[in-house]
């Protein structure tokens, strides 16, 4: 695109905490897509390595960590000064998403995140068992906090590409195979009415299927986690427990797997590592793949959304979880890591646009279960379409930052919603800003099963009355 559009107008300030990989990227995004006045937007972080981009631009930047004792007294004035409603952009590792989603609710400015994270301590406190160091854990929360003061002032929680855009996916996905089936159905307006047509489908599951093939032009040393993203959100997620939405096909939990004892109830987790827990899946150009069942807000949220009750009872829901193939360069760091007991490398690095041969993130979710096997419906964007759309980023920044992006305008668009997630919003309306960051969007079809070309060698302990049962996904 030559011109691109201007989407809305932030009438106050703009308060974005976090300048890494996603932060960098949103930069160029806002600039573009949005009125706002440049003196009034502050960019936080503890780390002062990028500011230069800040400096060129004459953006405020405050070279400080939000913390839990500073948040209220630091964020405060700065979303209120100068009239007008602010707009907290939250990008940052290490800052509780929900406490200052209160504090900018509280104080009428606009909030959004990509997840739903913590204080620092939370992904690696030994006195914490699995179960409350979970993302079902930290979304309770979020969902505790909405309960408590429903409506109000906009705050997006957890938008960004998985989270986030793979909801919008899935959505379009499901139109797609109703459609292919020749279903009689009218597009669904409300949750219950997207979990009949789900049912009706025949929709037993959903995997968050990627594979980052970005290659980089040197390769990985040995005691460095090498990444497309950020490491630290990596490795924090990787090493919570694997979680899954837990669907009403499956026969039988896990030998290691729980139920939680509150809350929604629709998910279970594993007690192992989700970056250390191996699941059979698929992707258009991979095919059939190994991925890693890392938890994801999504996983939880799509499981929820598309619950079908009739009163208490739950009479259908799909088993939802990811299935990560990162690049593989990160393939390489997780063994390395696991490989000495989950003790951290050294050093760490994210690949930047500059450093990346080619390759590409092939994101989407992978349907299945239903009359016609499996479909896979996503983003295939490489890094040479991505330097050709905007700078500072990769492949697998951009698709993040366009969904942040996406929930940007849909808040504003939107400004009395409370606190919603992605699953809530409007998928035709987020897809739209998005797509032209998003390379190609495709959706495929495929006879693939995870009991495709098993049991091989060797005998396997496989249910092969339903190829879809989790049993069989599971890599043991």
């Amino acid at each position: 695109m030559t011109e691109w559009p201007v989407h809305a107008r932030i009438s106050g300030p703009i308060v974005m905490i976090g300048f890494g990989s996603i932060g960098k990227g949103v930069l160029p995004l806002i600039e573009r897509h949005f009125e706002y006045d440049k003196a009034r937007f502050v960019v936080i972080d503890p780390e002062d390595k990028d500011r230069k981009l800040l400096d060129e631009r004459g953006i405020r930047f405050i070279h400080q960590a939000v913390t839990r004792k500073n948040y209220r007294e630091l964020l405060g004035p700065l979303l209120t000064e100068g009239g007008g409603q602010g707009f907290c952009v939250n990008l940052s590792v290490d800052t509780s998403s929900v406490d200052i989603m209160e504090l900018s609710r509280e104080v009428g400015a606009l909030y959004i995140d990509t997840v739903a994270e913590p204080w620092p301590g939370f992904y690696y406190d030994s006195k914490l068992g699995p179960e409350a160091r979970s993302n079902y854990a930290l979304r309770e929360v979020v969902l505790a906090a909405r309960r408590k003061n429903p409506g109000g002032t906009t705050a997006v929680s957890c938008c960004g590409a998985n989270p986030g855009m793979v909801s919008w996916f899935v959505k379009q996905a499901l139109l797609n195979i109703a459609g292919d089936l020749k279903l009689k159905f009218t597009e669904p307006k409300t949750r219950e009415e997207w979990a009949k047509l789900a049912k009706k489908a025949g929709v037993k599951g959903i995997h968050i299927a990627e594979r980052d093939t970005q290659r980089a032009r040197q390769p990985k040393p040995l005691e460095v986690f090498v990444n497309t993203w950020s490491v630290e959100g990596f490795l924090s997620e990787g090493m919570q427990p694997a979680e899954l939405g837990w669907g009403t096909h499956e026969k039988k939990l896990p030998k290691n797997g729980h139920k939680h004892k509150a809350g929604c109830q629709a998910a279970i987790y594993l007690t192992q590592p989700g970056a250390n827990t191996r699941v059979r899946s698929w992707t258009p150009t991979a095919k059939a793949q190994y991925g890693f069942l890392v938890t994801h807000n999504e996983a939880i949220s799509i499981a929820d959304y598309f619950t079908l009750r009739n009163g208490r009872k739950v009479m259908y829901r799909p088993t939802c979880h990811y299935a990560y193939h990162p690049c593989n360069d990160a393939v390489l760091s997780l063994h390395e890591l696991f490989g000495q007991a989950g003790n951290r490398q050294p050093a760490i690095h994210i690949l930047d646009e500059h450093e990346i041969v080619d390759g590409i993130d092939e994101l989407g979710v992978l349907l299945y279960g239903h009359a016609k096997n499996a479909y896979w419906y996503g983003s295939q964007l490489s890094v040479e379409e991505t330097r050709r759309l905007a700078p500072y980023q990769n492949a697998t920044g951009m698709q993040v930052t366009s969904a942040v992006l996406a929930g940007m305008v849909w808040a504003l668009e939107n400004p009395t919603e409370g606190i919603v997630e992605a699953d809530e919003m409007d998928f035709r309306r987020c897809l739209e800003i998005q797509l032209p960051y998003l390379g190609p969007v495709k959706g495929y079809y495929t006879d693939w099963t995870p009991l495709t070309d098993r049991p091989g060698l060797f005998p396997e302990d496989i249910d092969t009355s339903d190829p879809w049962q989790f049993r069989n996904v599971l890599v043991r």
